[in-house]
């Protein structure tokens, strides 16, 4: 192996450091990332929506555009969660359409497609959990 491999990274402020994976590191790194690509999915479906998905838009009552806003805000959920300076804002963002995704299905008596935004919601608030004590760890010098 050589030196530069073996050697730690080198902090700003002088003195070494290693990038460790920890098993939580690593189910955080999944988390963020299997929601971005949700939130992606979801955008590209709405902004581009299938005919089925302009028939649920039309049976909730919804204007012909408002997909387009759906789909602009998951897009932009999913940017501001790959972010970590942005994450929680993202999450937030996320929340607010998964929420009312699961009122609209609520309200309609689907309450069977409410299980998946219901379960988005759940995955966004262990995000905000993992980031908070990830951030909590830094503070106190700790690997997460």
């Amino acid at each position: 192996m050589s030196a530069s491999l073996s050697k730690p990274a080198s902090h700003s402020n002088g003195t070494d450091m290693q990038t460790i994976l920890t098993p939580r590191a690593f189910f955080r790194s999944l988390i963020i990332w299997t929601l971005v690509a949700f939130f992606i999915v979801g955008s590209v479906g709405n902004i581009f929506p299938p005919p089925a998905v302009r028939a649920d838009y039309d049976r909730w009552g919804y204007p012909g555009w408002f997909h387009y806003i759906t789909g602009i805000m998951e897009l932009t959920t999913a940017i501001l969660i790959a972010r970590e300076s942005t994450r929680r804002i993202g999450a937030m963002l996320g929340g607010t359409v998964m929420g009312a995704a699961v009122v609209t299905l609520g309200i309609n008596a689907e309450l069977l497609h409410a299980a998946a935004p219901t379960a988005v919601l759940l995955v966004l608030s262990l995000c905000l959990l993992l980031d908070a004590k990830a951030q909590e760890a830094r503070w106190e010098g700790k690997v997460f």
